[in-house]
């Protein structure tokens, strides 16, 4: 399972940008999706996820200006990040969970992207 992150970049304070993940492989089906970020000096912590029925989840400190959605394929993920702040950057990395094909069998996975650089900065 391969997850292809892409969108990162250099933005203004109080810009726009999205951020996409593309997931592919032996997929049989993809449940929950989302993005966690990590700051220099910082731990990876969780900025919003999606489920396979599009619940989603945000960290309170994107809820308002962050919005995750999947394609109707299912197999990926944006995320339109708006009024972005100084404290936005952090390399962003994109994550799966679901289950792959193995020859004839089926087998969960829990992937991550690379990670793409946000940098939020006049």
């Amino acid at each position: 399972v391969q997850l292809q992150a892409s969108g990162g970049g250099l933005v203004q304070p109080g810009g726009s940008l999205g951020l996409l993940c593309a997931v592919s492989g032996s997929i049989f089906s993809i449940d929950n999706m989302g993005w966690y970020r990590q700051a220099p000096g910082k731990q990876r912590e969780l900025v919003a996820t999606i489920t396979g029925v599009d619940n989603t989840n945000y960290a309170d400190s994107v809820k308002g200006r962050f919005t995750v959605s999947r394609g109707s394929a299912k197999n990926k993920v944006t995320l339109q990040m708006n009024s972005l702040k100084p404290e936005d950057t952090a390399v962003y990395y994109c994550h799966a969970t679901g289950t792959r094909t193995v020859l004839f069998s089926l087998v969960d996975f829990d992937s991550w992207g690379q990670g793409t650089q946000l940098t939020v900065s006049s």
